[in-house]
């Protein structure tokens, strides 16, 4: 199968092309820079030059694939309207391309506000879009499907770890050292559901002869505590652990308080089932144990 892939070179992504290269499929990778065209080249991979918000290389690169995986997204914060915007257009586009066919489009969402404080299942619908949280991801994928569209979702975990991670860990980690202790909210007992990227990656693939069976949830554990993964950092950089109000968490966390208090534990018992996928890496903790995860 020839696929076409967003977002090749991303932590997600290019465990995606790995993935996918590795079961025999060919791969044409989104590519925005020289830098990341030799990334790709260097795995096996075509390249395609250009970004997201270029229409028409979109639509020639879904035109010339079997399937499609969308795996690419802006994560600055700061411009977070603005890059909804894009990747809203980009589907759009993708989709279309493919509509009228039997070639499936997958789309990548997250698990992190399906159901703040409860147990998420697939079943669960993704929030509604409004000003305060404008992406649209999913509403686009299900518009796409009423149009006959083979189109589904793959909803990451919050932690998508593995040496070399600079997600959600990683930033935890950052302000525990510019502050001096690694803190939680409280007990500490809020979790954030995680995976392995290698994991990750192949429900993505495992995806592309299910489409019409999602969404599905790339999540290996249901919800690690957030105290626990407060202790691990602690333990690594030798910083006091400690406890914080929840009106303190503004003042230490900054932007990120949030996600600090984000208790969001999932569940990916049909995705399990449907695909026939079991996760196969290490846990959130134990790759947190190893000396190189942080790096220096």
């Amino acid at each position: 199968m020839r696929i076409f892939i967003t977002g090749a070179t991303g932590w997600v992504g290019s465990a995606v092309v790995e993935d996918l290269i590795a079961e025999g499929h060919q791969v044409a990778g989104l590519a925005r820079s020289a830098a990341s065209a030799e990334k790709l080249a260097a795995k096996g991979a075509q390249v395609v030059r250009g970004s997201i918000e270029d229409v028409e290389v979109l639509r020639s690169a879904a035109a010339h694939a079997d399937a499609v995986i969308h795996a690419a997204f802006n994560h600055d914060w700061s411009h977070f309207a603005e890059n909804c915007a894009a990747d809203k257009r980009a589907i759009e586009v993708l989709g279309a391309e493919l509509e009228g066919s039997e070639r499936p489009l997958i789309v990548t969402s997250g698990v992190a506000l399906l159901a703040p404080g409860r147990l998420a299942t697939e079943a669960d619908a993704a929030p509604p879009v409004t000003e305060s949280f404008p992406r649209a991801s999913e509403a686009v994928v299900e518009a796409l499907r009423n149009r006959g569209v083979r189109a589904t979702t793959v909803r990451l975990a919050p932690t998508v770890h593995g040496v070399g991670d600079h997600g959600f860990v990683p930033r935890l980690a950052g302000i525990a050292r510019d502050k001096g202790v690694s803190a939680h909210i409280g007990d500490g007992r809020n979790r954030w559901p995680a995976v392995h990227r290698l994991d990750a990656a192949r429900v993505f693939r495992l995806a592309l002869d299910h489409a019409a069976e999602g969404p599905f949830h790339a999540v290996a554990e249901q919800g690690v505590a957030l105290k626990d993964i407060a202790e691990a950092i602690s333990r690594r950089f030798d910083l006091p652990l400690v406890s914080i109000s929840t009106e303190q968490a503004g003042g230490h966390f900054g932007w990120f308080a949030p996600f600090a208090g984000l208790d969001a534990p999932t569940c990916s018992e049909r995705t399990r089932a449907i695909l026939d996928w079991t996760p196969k890496q290490s846990g959130l903790l134990e790759d947190l144990a190893r000396p190189d995860y942080f790096g220096s």
